[in-house]
């Protein structure tokens, strides 16, 4: 079943980049939400931020953000510091902010919900579902689990970070992945 009016969760420009000019191109009735507490430092959540809102202005879509929540995404994942990436912290991390993503679709009328943050080869594709679809389940939106790194997405996501210089980041955010990969 398809969404009337769907919420897409973005990480950032380059994850989402194919998959906004999809849904803008089939004239979808959608709007980005921006809602990545996990990000730090808080200069590089708002470059990222800056990055996705750029890119949704020069389509004409609609871009929301939500406030910038460390602490409490902090205390969402405390006693996983420690767990690798794709592990027990990513599965918190992604119930924590698709849970707000969702309870922000319900309240402005959405009626489906929808996410980039399985695009990454970094990210469990199939935990991200499972956080969207309860999220979703529990304020009573469609999920839409369409698999973004397929049909050519992949490959116009490429074409479009060289198209506009898109701002990539080498680590998802999170300060505890940060550390793993050794990024300052």
């Amino acid at each position: 079943m398809r969404s009337a009016k769907l919420l897409l969760l973005s990480c950032c420009a380059p994850c989402s980049c194919a998959v906004i000019e999809k849904l803008h191109g089939e004239g979808r009735g959608f709007a980005v939400l921006f809602y990545n507490p996990n990000i730090t430092p808080f200069a590089e959540y708002e470059k990222r931020k800056e990055e996705n809102k750029k890119f949704c202005a020069g389509l004409g879509v609609e871009f929301f953000d939500l406030d910038y929540d460390n602490a409490g995404w902090l205390a969402a994942v405390r006693g996983l510091e420690n767990e690798p990436e794709r592990g027990a912290r990513c599965r918190k991390c992604f119930e924590f902010r698709l849970s707000r993503a969702a309870r922000f679709a319900r309240e402005r009328g959405f009626d489906g919900l929808s996410s980039v943050l399985g695009v990454s080869r970094h990210k469990n594709m199939a935990d991200v579902n499972a956080a969207a679809k309860a999220a979703a389940a529990r304020e009573g939106l469609i999920y839409d689990d369409t698999n973004w790194r397929k049909g050519g997405l992949e490959e116009r996501r490429v074409a479009l970070i060289a198209r506009e210089k898109l701002y990539e980041q080498t680590y998802c955010g999170c300060e505890f992945s940060q550390k793993a990969r050794g990024v300052k």
